[in-house]
């Protein structure tokens, strides 16, 4: 629908009825083929790695809550990833942000470096080291914003002044704000990816991926991926996703509140060195994050003294999820080291920031006073 409010649009956008009995859900499309009535000439469907209604539903979603022109749903976060970088050819050279998630770090480092995809991972924050990576072979510009796990900020509007004049594709791993906060295609970048199986879906119980593409002639090209590749969604995933996002304004809402409050409250405490988070006026990137972006979003990370320290905290807490992910109803507390960016050496981990005592905090729904009261507890047994 067209002119609707953003919190309208996450529950009114693409196909949200289905077309043949008016149910207020688009049906599970559980199959794999579809009969033919003509052999010569194939209906709309045929086999459903080609395309799913179900899927087709949710893909239409998110391009609309993108502003994209094609939206493909994937079957992880890091298969939309992988399957955009078959845009690329061997000997083609991408610029990457140095404190990247650690899964697209590794299919880079370790996988298209060995199909012959060249990389340089640099600063995004200071444009200035960024653009000076680009070589005569550079096809594109690859950001986070903010990051993870140390939440920089990248001023996507000069990342595409800077591809411009390079003539170069922009891609943002848009996970953390989510269409909620921050809507990258408005500002000129060419592909938006997701983690689906965070904010998007919202409920810690699907793995998916997400990619929304401006151009309709790259939206071709990476849907003829998306094809040949065969890394698709499948029906009941794309269905809990496009119901997860019916909720995702009001589930944002709730969860950056909840993040400011404990952002602040931990920068108050003598255990805590210090807090990551881009809604706090002290953050480095504050200001370029808010020209950008409508918040600070539902994700901190923050340092205490040591490793030891970092554990007996996590061993101690009884309210958050302690493991591997983000952007679920409950609050999860992540460590990086072993976690998100274990394939990282410890040299590269130490080089970014990445300290031993660094976790990782994405806000669920909870009263935020009893995760503070929690956290209390267990920083007072450190």
């Amino acid at each position: 629908m067209k002119n609707l409010r953003p919190d309208s649009l996450f529950v009114h956008s693409g196909i949200t009825r289905d077309p043949r009995t008016g149910a207020s859900s688009v049906p599970i499309f559980q199959a794999s083929t579809f009969h033919q009535e003509d052999p010569l000439h194939l209906g709309e469907y045929d086999y459903s790695r080609s395309g799913n209604p179900t899927r087709e539903a949710l893909e239409k979603s998110v391009a609309e809550l993108e502003g994209g022109s094609v939206g493909l749903a994937f079957a992880s976060g890091i298969a939309a990833i992988s399957s955009t970088l078959m845009l690329f050819a061997p000997g083609d050279h991408l610029v990457v942000c140095a404190d990247v998630y650690g899964g697209t770090f590794r299919v880079f480092d370790k996988l298209f470096r060995r199909w012959g995809l060249e990389v340089t991972f640099a600063d995004a924050s200071n444009l200035e080291t960024f653009a000076g990576a680009i070589t005569p072979n550079t096809k594109a510009l690859f950001v986070e914003t903010p990051s993870n796990p140390l939440l920089k900020i990248t001023d996507l509007r000069k990342v595409v002044e800077i591809a411009k004049t390079h003539n170069l594709l922009t891609i943002i791993d848009n996970t953390f704000m989510s269409p909620a906060f921050q809507r990258p295609l408005d500002l000129g970048i060419d592909i938006s990816l997701h983690s689906a199986t965070k904010f998007l879906g919202g409920h810690s119980d699907v793995v998916a991926g997400i990619a929304v593409i401006k151009d309709p002639q790259l939206g071709k090209r990476l849907r003829f991926v998306q094809n040949a590749f065969g890394a698709i969604l499948g029906p009941q995933d794309s269905w809990l996703v496009q119901r997860g996002i019916k909720t995702l304004g009001v589930r944002m809402e709730r969860q950056q509140k909840n993040a400011g409050i404990l952002a602040h409250w931990l920068t108050q405490q003598p255990e805590v060195l210090k807090v990551f988070y881009p809604g706090l006026p002290t953050h480095p990137g504050h200001a370029i994050h808010m020209s950008q972006a409508s918040g600070g979003g539902a994700v901190l990370s923050f340092e205490l003294a040591s490793q030891a320290q970092a554990v007996q905290l996590m061993t101690s807490v009884k309210l958050p999820l302690v493991g591997v992910s983000l952007g679920g109803i409950e609050t999860i507390l992540s460590y990086p080291t072993t976690m998100s960016h274990a394939a990282f050496s410890v040299q590269e981990r130490a080089t970014l920031g990445i300290s031993p005592g660094l976790v990782r905090l994405s806000l669920g729904l909870e009263d935020p006073q009893d995760i503070i009261e929690d956290i209390t507890q267990a920083l007072r047994n450190i």
